[in-house]
């Protein structure tokens, strides 16, 4: 074989060697980049479209007990932990639709560590030959407020039931002894003091379902601090005579906030009335207010009997007692915290409590300032004025 057939025959072989060599890299390439197993090839398209817009948490399983694909909100709620279901309760309704290929739908509670249990429905369906879905909705919140609800229809009723009962049986008490007017007026002033207690027990709960909507408020108004809590210590001034109890005011004074001024004045009231219903005898209540930035902070501090730690999530829940006789004891409806709650919250605020048991409480009502609302309006006027209109420019 001649030099030149030889060269030939080399090239080519060399060059079917590359090629190939090319092709391998290729191959092995692809192979790399190709995820085994993807939710693409195992998980329908439509499917897995449908589940990326889903808000509720859905979850797809394959016949080996592993996640091929799960929406954001399963990661969110902590049913999916990479490739694994966390809720034992869950996995077993997964096998138990897998073995029989029945539809499944059930509540369940999943408790969480430092934090409620969350409630949820869940629905379970076969999907295909081998895979099952999984639908969770959570319901926590829905629970909670049909809790709230029938909560306090209830109290409503026994809170109702008990001054309705007692003016009965005082009406009874006084046509028996009509012939004796020192009982009649004793009895009398009894009757005046339950329906007293009625009264305000229902238009704290009138005014309570006006404002368990939080909604802002249409058209606030400046109004004078001072004025509002010269009138909410005048309203239990009384009160606090009968105990022995110094209601104080301090602060700064002159300032002003924005709102509605009835119900500032009956959220800053129900604070001050709090704390001299709880406060001991010969003590003193002090109520304060200073500026913070855009907000004017109003305090009302006592040296009655605390709140204990656990308790103190609890206290704006309307009807919760700290001390269930000793309010009972004072006429209190349990729902003055509650209604401040709502207050602060339809004004742009917020109520805080600092307590120490058998030491006092500090509750501190925070409230939008009317002076610095009115200079970031006139700021904003301002500046529009100074800024050329179109007539200017032209």
């Amino acid at each position: 074989m001649d030099p030149t057939t030889q060269a030939f025959l080399a090239a080519v072989i060399g060059a079917v060697v590359a090629g190939g060599a090319v092709l391998a890299w290729h191959i092995s390439d692809r192979q790399q980049h190709e995820p085994v197993g993807s939710d693409d090839q195992a998980v329908p398209p439509a499917v897995a479209a449908v589940l990326s817009v889903l808000r509720s948490s859905a979850v797809i399983v394959d016949d080996s007990d592993v996640v091929l694909k799960a929406s954001a909100p399963a990661y969110a709620m902590g049913l999916v932990r990479g490739t694994s279901l966390v809720t034992p309760e869950l996995a077993s309704l997964v096998c138990e639709v897998r073995r029989d290929g029945q539809i499944r739908e059930t509540e369940l509670v999943m408790p969480r560590e430092q934090a409620p249990a969350r409630h949820v429905t869940v629905r379970v369906a076969p999907l295909g030959s081998r895979l099952v879905l999984a639908l969770v909705e959570d319901r926590t919140r829905e629970r909670r407020v049909e809790s709230v609800r029938r909560d306090f229809v209830a109290n409503v009723s026994h809170e109702l039931k008990t001054p309705v009962g007692a003016i009965r049986l005082l009406a009874e008490a006084v046509h028996e002894a009509s012939d004796d007017p020192e009982a009649v007026r004793r009895f009398s002033d009894r009757m005046l003091l339950e329906s007293d207690r009625l009264t305000v027990l229902v238009q704290q709960v009138i005014e309570l379902s006006r404002l368990q909507g939080d909604e802002p408020l249409d058209s606030p108004l400046p109004m004078s601090l001072d004025e509002v809590i010269g009138l909410a210590v005048d309203t239990s001034a009384i009160d606090a005579a009968a105990k022995g109890i110094s209601v104080v005011s301090g602060g700064e004074r002159g300032l002003k906030v924005l709102g509605n001024e009835e119900q500032v004045t009956t959220a800053v009231a129900n604070l001050v009335a709090n704390a001299v219903h709880y406060s001991e005898p010969d003590s003193t209540v002090l109520v304060t207010s200073r500026v913070e930035d855009a907000f004017v902070a109003i305090s009302v501090v006592d040296q009655g009997i605390g709140i204990p730690r656990v308790e103190i999530d609890r206290i704006f829940e309307r009807f919760y007692r700290v001390d269930p006789a000793r309010h009972r004891s004072t006429g209190g409806t349990g729902l003055g915290l509650s209604i401040v709650k709502h207050v602060a919250a339809t004004h742009g605020g917020e109520v805080t409590v600092w307590s120490v048991e058998g030491q006092g409480s500090t509750f501190t009502l925070t409230l939008p300032r009317a002076e610095a609302h009115a200079s970031i309006a006139d700021s904003g006027e301002a500046q529009s004025a100074s800024a050329p209109t179109l007539k200017d420019r032209t």
